[in-house]
């Protein structure tokens, strides 16, 4: 009897109420025997089985700012071309010019890469609720989107990490640089920052598919972050949240201790350069990268010191929107605007096709 008052109870609240919720007052009405549990267990395999039928987020966006709506579609469209043309641009240049068949730009080649996918997997969503007044995205979408945005964010986070290694072995060892960095190191390095963005990835999404969520959820943001995913399931967030926390912690703290310590032995090396412009050489090789990982961890540092509160939510966005949707758009431009090699394959691919067009004109 207990239990059909339970299931009665659920499939009359929808989305207002956890079958966690409903088995806590199953259980004040039946007391502790027996029966209790075989009532859990039903109404708890209910609750998982109609977890994902009728699950539908909804991402608000911008959407509290009207007027910018059309303003803001063009800049991220235009910002989104600028991206893709660029990153895959700069895997294009690598490839073709044998300069550049080197650890740096392999390594560099799968930066782009990586920026670019991690672009293609935001930006096109955040496109699409800009312009169109349904913002809603599945629950499998939803999971699929974050899943496959945690791997390019952590495998970029180890990346520049790899890079910053890659500068120390280039500036403190130069002569034995190529031996040290050979091709099987370098693509060990690249092969390990994708497998642990994807088991960080997989793992996070493990435990938030273990969370029940019900009927629509409105989540404040433009992307299927896991906090906001948490923050609207019906069961208990606990382990959730911990897992993300110290996923996120370990992933920076780490990353930065390569960067830092890869830096503070260019540092001291430089330093004892007799030569003001010896100097200056040295610390010129370092500068993209130096740009790419402070823009980078600043933003990562910024979006975690912004309180969580309501009159905060604007800033949050926008730093997420800097994060997720401007940063790969920037990595190209820092790293081929001061590069001379990169600019002269550029060049001379914009010459060639240009003499190509006007012969076949002619």
């Amino acid at each position: 009897m207990w239990l059909i008052k339970c299931t009665i109870h659920i499939l009359q609240e929808g989305s207002k109420i956890c079958g966690e919720k409903c088995v806590i007052q199953c259980r004040e009405g039946i007391g502790k025997g027996n029966s209790e549990i075989a009532i859990e267990t039903t109404v708890t395999k209910m609750d998982q089985k109609n977890q994902t039928s009728d699950v539908i987020f909804v991402l608000l966006g911008f959407s509290e700012y009207p007027d910018i709506q059309v303003p803001s579609s063009l800049v991220f469209l235009t910002i989104y071309t600028v991206t893709v043309l660029g990153n895959l641009g700069m895997i294009m240049v690598i490839r073709i010019n044998p300069k550049l068949h080197t650890p740096t730009y392999f390594f560099l080649s799968h930066l782009s890469f990586v920026d670019f996918c991690y672009s293609t997997t935001v930006t096109p969503k955040l496109l699409e609720n800009l312009v169109v007044d349904d913002r809603t995205i599945s629950f499998t979408g939803c999971i699929m989107q974050f899943s496959f945005a945690g791997i390019f964010v952590v495998t970029e986070i180890f990346m520049l990490a790899v890079m910053a290694y890659d500068r120390f072995v280039a500036v403190c060892n130069p002569l034995l640089y190529t031996v040290a960095m050979s091709q099987k190191l370098c693509s060990l390095l690249v092969a390990a920052s994708y497998s642990w963005g994807t088991v960080c990835s997989l793992t996070i999404t493990f435990f938030l598919l273990e969370l029940s969520f019900r009927g629509n959820n409105i989540m404040n943001n433009f992307v299927c972050e896991p906090d906001a995913i948490v923050a609207v399931s019906c069961s208990d967030p606990y382990v959730s949240q911990k897992v993300v926390l110290v996923s996120a912690a370990f992933n920076e703290i780490s990353s930065l201790m390569i960067i830092l310590t890869s830096y503070a032995f260019i540092f001291i090396t430089v330093m004892k350069v007799p030569s003001t412009g010896g100097r200056m050489k040295a610390f010129s090789t370092c500068a993209s990268h130096l740009t790419a990982i402070t823009i980078f961890h600043g933003t990562i540092f910024f979006l975690y010191c912004v309180p969580n509160s309501k009159s905060s939510w604007l800033m949050v966005k926008v730093g997420s929107v800097f994060y997720t949707v401007v940063i790969p758009m920037l990595n190209p431009l820092i790293y081929s605007l001061r590069n001379k090699d990169v600019k002269e394959t550029v060049r001379t691919l914009v010459f060639t096709k240009l003499l190509c067009l006007i012969k076949s004109r002619r």
